[in-house]
């Protein structure tokens, strides 16, 4: 018991000693950043509303997620990473290209919350574009931010038949597709149609 007691008492009389110059700069400069985290926070809460739909165009293709509010976008991504490893940490970092690409072609995702700035990684945000050329009502933002959030985690993934337009889709409206996949996939007859 002596042991416990002895640490206690340096670490209680250590908390209580008057921090140096260089620790009090260190700490106004932190806290500094938190002001300065919290201000952008605050910037997009007043661009972009709960449930917003947000699209990024891309090289290849464009991203689409949605936004929770404080900064943070729910989307759904191709992922590797959390099939091989445990590591939070890791996983929780920056997704790279091999990630994705390796995600693509053992069909894992996850539906990953990350900031604005990292969801659309330099390119220009457009918010709900999908309400005017989607026949369904958008559902309200509250629901739609809810939605999301139940399907964080880890989640199949295909190019072609669930990707991060079809999760958008699917919390917005109601409804699973992806009009770019329609543009890559051949258009079918409806069944019953005569062939030539």
């Amino acid at each position: 018991m002596f042991p416990l007691r002895l640490l206690a008492l340096i670490f209680v009389s250590s908390a209580t000693v008057d921090p140096s110059p260089e620790e009090k700069k260190k700490k106004k400069e932190e806290d500094d950043d938190d002001d300065d985290e919290e201000e952008e926070k605050n910037r997009y809460d007043l661009m972009f509303r709960r449930g917003d739909l947000l699209e990024v165009p891309r090289t290849l293709f464009t991203h689409f997620g949605i936004y929770l509010g404080g900064g943070r976008v729910a989307h759904f991504i191709p992922d590797i990473l959390p099939v091989v490893s445990t590591n939070q940490l890791r996983i929780k970092q920056m997704v790279t290209n091999t990630r994705l690409i390796l995600g693509v072609l053992a069909k894992c995702g996850s539906v990953r919350v990350d900031s604005v700035e990292d969801f659309a990684y330099g390119a220009d945000i457009i918010i709900n574009p999908m309400d005017k050329m989607c026949s369904c009502a958008a559902l309200q933002g509250e629901d739609v931010a809810r939605r999301a959030e139940k399907l964080l985690g880890d989640v199949a993934y295909s190019l072609l038949w669930y990707n991060c337009e079809h999760f958008v889709m699917y919390c917005r409206y109601g409804t699973v597709m992806s009009f770019q996949t329609f543009q890559v996939t051949p258009h079918r007859k409806p069944p019953g149609s005569a062939r030539r």
